[in-house]
């Protein structure tokens, strides 16, 4: 709210009245409250702010003209509503819909009086509870907004629409439903009827409401978005009455209710917002009133309503659906046809959702009979057709897209698993038909025909479409002809029914020749065939993923013998490596995920996936050992870039093996370790341990990854032999680095039993050995331990404050943030209560007093660090405004005082890494701490900030600035200002309130220029997620200093008008065009004219004769000579760099100086030209006019050679000396010179 206000109150010398008014009226109120020691709080305000209306209206009644004030009181309260509580609002129901109730009349002329008011009422009605809903004021209030919905003025009727949206969306509890809607639902049927069954003329008086068509659209605009909101019995009577409204003729009302009707039927059933037994008339008005196909507007909603409305028919009279279904998808085929690519658009659309309303029922029959008379035969006959049709070449993208839609919706079986699908019984033609067009070299639509094919894939698997598409990759199918189709390839990696031992009976063996090729071409030289080979080998072994979701012949496919060759590619291929670690995590992820599935959530429905899966998982823990032991392998022998897939496979497969094999491979892994250790400890010294010490970390890395499938035994033996100090102490970094990070691990878990004070004193004893790259792991443990230690205990957190508060200055964020992490952690620790005991304390005197364990006893204690060296200090600062931040609402007033005092004086020091905490945590305390806690300071904070105003280094110029910008919105103008004392320095708020007003300016100028898009917003930095980082370091100054513009956006409706060009026949000279097949190889876009043909370069080149070859000369530029003089760029790159004016040149001493653009140099360029031009002139096509000889100006041999010269007078220097001979020369017609002895004329 104080925020809101702070925009208003500057307005007070405004020249706008509904600017400046209501900033009057805010200070009246403000001065009033405080004469009467109130606090401003938003009931304070609200109660005022009704008081003035009382007496506003009170005088208008006596004839005083009172309306900007009445205007200014109305903006004040829908201002201050929503921050006043429910209770308040309540209580006051009466008195405000006494004062405010009759002025909607009043104020009907009057728009943003009345926005004020609806945003007041706005607050009100989300207010009230059930009975005062009842309220005969309140009922007439929202029948008055309710009709303010169809106002002519797009602002007031949002805002009404908006009012009555929200109030149907929170319905007072216990209803589910708001009683207001089945007056909304009245409302709009009766206004909907007016429409509909009043005269098609326009109104006689402009100050009537608009009637017709106007008012039927704000009708449906309005009922759009609080349609679920309805009672459902109201529903069949609004599509009713929205299937009336096409007959009013008005193309974008039919449009609008339309997709009204198809956001209707695609509502939840759990709304009961079905029109139910309407469906069948609904259809019949729908299908009886088609527009026109080249009806842009219309057709594509009405398109997409039949589409739903039949979706949802199907659900409600599954045989009347069927036999319909014909019927209505002939109706809707036939805008594929529309030049509208919209149209075409949302009929393909449509057609989809009538393919996902295939039944079994519907499949089956189209299964039992062959002949072509049902209807779902029908249909594919007749998008067969349309493949070669001339008539639906245009629409080749949706007409793939639909046949995509049939291959999805046909996945239905009618037996069992191993029975065909219906699309590969029904579909099998198309399907081939779709694979030779993508082949065809005139074919432009490729991208959509891969994606049919990849669906066809998808359903029928890469067994049955390669016996329908084969390949075609091997030299004997080159040599007999065959296209080669090594696009099917990349299709392979998406999930399919064929089982896994087609794979290895096909792409097995027919990589293993593909890999001899490349082996026979690479030894022959062809390095460029040689490079063929290996891609396809590696998109055939990249499809092996495409097997292994749940593949049914899993322990047939499976063998000794294919398992040896993935291990063999593992080992040996680091090529192939990632697809066969991919297909192996998802043979166990796909069969996990199918298990826990019921049996009727299975994967397709398929009742059989969880058997399936069942058994799959048991061959595979029969296995995990030895995979784990492959796996192991291949980690220890990757870079660490490469470990990454390699582990999330290993944690894969450790998830299914049993407690047995986990436990082995355990042991084996921790024996590794532990003999590695024992060799980098026997190491001479640190580097000939360097190999060991790998080892040992890569042991270290597989624990980490098997740390969740541990037994609670197994994770309490290996969480005291990485606390041990050969672990935490070895001077390997990566294996301190990876202990503490096991521990961690372990504790998060709470699988090992852990003794947190024994542990952070075993640590502490090992701090003297700690490497930089594991503090950010001990920091981890650290803070996972300490909310783990007893309330007696409590002591053992002061001996951690100094390598907490240390950390948040380490250099790696990570670092930091944990220290930051640990240094809450014990906060909240201490704020849990206990007693500190001193004497336990390192350094304290044995007789102290123990002491209760509170937040401020631990900032206390951090503050300790104050008394340190400047970066301990500057650590100090920032932990504090940490947990100042953290801990504000538990930290008394006093102790804030202190703080702030405390760290204040730090403003003044001369050590710039203190005075940057001190900025941060000043920043925080601005706009975090309560006014009155920071107010009494102003006077040394202002002065202390000032000092720093001019300084650049460590951008303080710009923090202090953006500091003041905070305190000048908190605190005003006046009061800051105050606060400075000498008048340079006041001289800093003067300059930030001037840029903050300039650019105040700059975004009203743009606002009205129509300029304030989202685009055109200025860049901030995005939010980090962490409130205190955002708060510290996420906002920056609002005032900037660039006046750059936001760049322009791209062409996007030239982009649109490109995609929206209708398509042409290419003519090929060499061929007859057959129209009647294959016509779909023969369509192109308006500008494929554009597109660069192979070999168009080659043309330009002569050619002998004899041999065809191609002559290329230095003379062949001889074709061009009527082109004109070209710029030789190379000759003149010196001269330019020299004399330009972005050229530069090096001095005696080799400092580069950078040409200017001095009168100078512009000078002697323009002689330049002159000279260059009277060169050029004495050709032969010179005019006659240019002949004459140039004469040089007078005195020009005394011109100075490097000064600039004075003011020219027509061009001549005004202090050049002339000779008398020259100064005597006759000139002119009359024989006289045109010059004086002082060069004048």
């Amino acid at each position: 709210m104080e925020e809101a206000l702070a925009k208003i109150r500057p307005h007070t010398s405004s020249a706008l009245s509904h600017q400046k008014t209501p900033a009057v009226l805010l200070i009246a109120l403000e001065s009033t409250f405080k004469e009467q020691h109130t606090d401003a709080s938003p009931t304070a305000y609200f109660a005022a702010l009704l008081t003035t209306l009382d007496g506003t209206l009170q005088k208008q009644k006596q004839g005083t003209d009172e309306t900007e004030v009445l205007h200014a009181v109305l903006y004040l309260l829908a201002l201050i509503a929503p921050f006043v509580s429910i209770p308040v609002i309540r209580a006051n129901l009466t008195t405000v819909l006494s004062l405010t109730g009759p002025l909607l009349p009043l104020l009907k002329d009057h728009a943003p009086a009345l926005r004020s008011q609806l945003s007041l009422y706005h607050c009100i009605f989300q207010s009230l509870d059930r009975s005062q809903l009842d309220t005969q004021g309140i009922r007439q209030t929202f029948a008055s907004i309710l009709h303010l919905c169809t106002d002519p003025r797009p602002k007031v009727r949002r805002k009404a629409a908006d009012v009555v949206k929200d109030v149907l969306s929170t319905p007072p509890a216990p209803l589910s439903r708001h009683p207001y809607s089945e007056r909304v639902a009245e409302w709009v049927k009766s206004t909907l009827s007016d429409v509909g069954a009043g005269p098609l003329s326009k109104p006689k008086s402009k100050s009537k409401a608009p009637e017709g068509p106007e008012t039927a659209l704000h009708v449906v605009a309005f009922v759009r978005p609080v349609l679920a909101k309805l009672p459902p019995s109201s529903i069949p009577g609004i599509a009713n009455l929205l299937l009336a409204l096409p007959r009013l003729g008005h193309p974008y009302l039919s449009q609008s209710a339309y997709s009204v009707l198809s956001e209707l039927f695609v509502l939840p059933s759990e709304d009961g917002t079905h029109v139910g037994d309407q469906l069948s008339d609904v259809l019949s008005v729908v299908l009886s009133s088609p527009p026109s196909k080249s009806d842009t507007i219309l057709s594509p909603s009405w398109v997409q309503v039949l589409g739903n409305a039949f979706s949802v028919y199907r659900a409600t009279d599954t045989t009347a659906h069927a036999n319909e279904l014909a019927k209505v998808w002939k109706t809707i085929w036939s805008f594929l046809e529309s030049s509208d690519p919209s149209t075409r658009k949302a009929a393909a659309q449509s057609l989809d959702t009538l393919c996902r309303s295939f039944t079994p029922t519907f499949i089956s029959s189209a299964l039992r009979d062959q002949s072509s008379n049902t209807p779902l035969r029908n249909i594919i006959t007749q998008t067969s057709k349309a493949l070669d049709s001339l008539a639906y070449a245009r629409a080749m993208p949706e007409l793939l897209s639909v046949i995509s839609s049939m291959i999805a919706n046909l996945r239905y079986r009618p037996g069992s698993r191993s029975s065909p699908t219906a699309a590969e019984a029904l579909l099998l033609r198309i399907i081939e038909h779709v694979g030779k067009l993508r082949v065809q070299k005139g074919f432009e639509f490729k991208e959509a025909a891969d994606a049919t094919l990849a669906t066809a894939m998808r359903i029928l698997g890469p067994q049955v479409l390669l016996q329908l598409l084969p390949l075609n990759l091997e030299p004997s199918d080159r040599e007999a002809g065959r296209e080669p189709r090594a696009y099917l390839l990349p299709l392979l990696t998406q999930p399919h029914p064929s089982p896994m031992s087609h794979f290895v009976s096909y792409f097995v063996p027919l990589s293993e020749r593909m890999f001899d090729l490349q082996s026979t071409a690479e030894a022959e030289g062809r390095a460029s065939e040689a490079k063929v080979w290996s891609v396809l080998v590696a998109q055939i072994w990249a499809g092996f993923v495409g097997y292994c979701h749940s593949p049914p012949d899993l322990k047939e496919a499976l063998t000794p013998s294919f398992s040896q060759l993935l291990s063999q590619l593992l080992y040996g291929q680091p090529e192939l490596r990632p697809a066969v670690l991919r297909g192996l995590k998802v043979l166990v992820e796909t069969n996990v995920s199918a298990q826990t599935l019921k049996g009727g959530e299975a994967p397709d429905s398929n009742p059989w996936a969880v058997a399936e899966a069942t058994a799959n998982i048991a061959i595979l823990q029969a296995q995990a050992e030895s995979w784990l032991a492959v796996f192991f392998n291949v980690f220890g022998t990757v870079g660490r870039d490469s470990r990454g897939m390699i582990g999330d496979v290993i944690s894969v497969w450790a998830s299914v093996a049993g407690e047995q094999e986990m436990t082995k491979a355990y042991i084996k892994v921790v024996e590794l370790f532990k003999n590695n250790m024992t060799l980098a400890a026997k190491a001479p010294s640190q580097h000939s341990g360097q190999e060991s010490g790998s080892v040992t970390a890569t042991t270290q890395d597989i624990l980490i990854l098997l740390l969740p499938y541990l037994s609670s035994t197994d994770a309490t033996a290996l969480f005291n032999l990485c606390l041990s100090a050969q672990v935490l102490g070895g001077k390997d970094n990566g294996v301190q680095k990876r202990g503490y990070k096991i521990l961690t691990k372990l504790v998060e878990s709470g699988k090992a039993t852990v003794d947190a004070e024994a542990v952070i004193r075993q640590m502490d004893e090992l701090s003297d050995s700690l490497a930089a790259a594991a503090k950010k792991d001990r920091f981890n443990l650290l803070s996972l331990l300490v909310p783990s230690l007893p309330p007696t205990a409590m002591h053992i957190i002061p001996s951690l404050i100094p390598e907490a508060v240390l950390g948040t200055k380490e250099p790696s964020e990570k670092a930091r943030t944990a220290a930051f992490e640990l240094v809450l952690a014990m906060g909240r620790k201490m704020s849990q209560g206990g007693v500190v005991k001193r004497n336990l304390i390192d350094g304290m005197d044995e007789d102290g007093a123990d002491i209760a364990a509170n937040v401020e006893e631990f900032l206390t204690m951090v503050a300790g660090g104050l008394a340190a060296s400047p970066h301990m200090i500057s650590a100090t600062v920032t932990a504090i405004s940490r947990l100042v931040f953290e801990f504000k609402d538990l930290i008394s007033a006093k102790m804030h005082t202190e703080i702030f005092t405390t760290l204040l004086v730090f403003l003044t020091s001369a050590n710039r890494e203190i005075v940057k905490s001190i900025l941060g945590f000043v920043k925080l305390a601005i706009h975090t701490l309560p006014t009155d806690i920071i107010r009494p300071h102003l006077k040394e904070l202002v002065p202390g900030l000032l000092n720093w105003s001019h300084d650049h280094k460590n951008h303080f110029k710009a923090k202090v600035r953006h500091i003041f910008e905070r305190m000048l919105r908190r605190f005003g103008w006046d009061e800051i200002y105050s606060c400075a004392e000498e008048e340079e320095a006041a001289k800093v708020l003067v300059n930030i309130k001037k840029r903050k007003e300039r650019a105040k300016r700059k975004k009203n100028a743009r606002a009205e220029e129509g300029d304030d898009d989202d685009d055109d917003t200025p860049t901030t930095k995005p939010a980090t997620g962490d409130a205190f980082e955002d708060v510290l370091y996420g906002s920056e100054s609002e005032l900037g200093d660039s006046d750059d513009e936001a760049p322009t956006q791209g062409n996007k409706q030239q982009k649109k008008k490109q995609s929206e060009h209708g398509a042409r026949l290419r003519l090929d000279d060499d061929e007859p065009m057959d129209l009647l097949s294959g016509a779909a190889s023969r369509i192109t876009n308006n500008n494929s004219n554009r597109r660069r043909k192979p070999g168009q370069d080659a043309s330009r080149f002569k050619t002998d004769e004899d041999t065809g070859k191609m002559i290329i000369d230095d003379e062949q530029g001889s074709d061009n000579e009527g082109a004109g003089p070209s710029t030789d760029v190379a000759g003149t790159a010196y001269r330019e760099t020299m004399t330009s004016v972005d050229g530069f040149t090096r001095g005696p001493n080799g400092r580069v100086k950078f040409n200017k653009d001095t009168k100078k140099r512009r000078r002697e360029e323009l002689e330049a030209e002159d000279i260059e031009m009277a060169d050029g002139e004495t050709g032969p096509a010179a005019s006659k006019k240019n002949k004459r000889k140039a004469e040089p100006k007078l005195g020009h041999e005394f011109k100075a050679k490097r000064a600039g010269g004075d003011v020219k007078k027509k061009g001549v220097d005004p202090y050049a000396y002339l000779s008398l001979s020259q100064a005597a020369k006759k000139g002119g017609r009359g024989g006289r010179s045109n010059l004086g002895i002082t060069g004048k004329k």
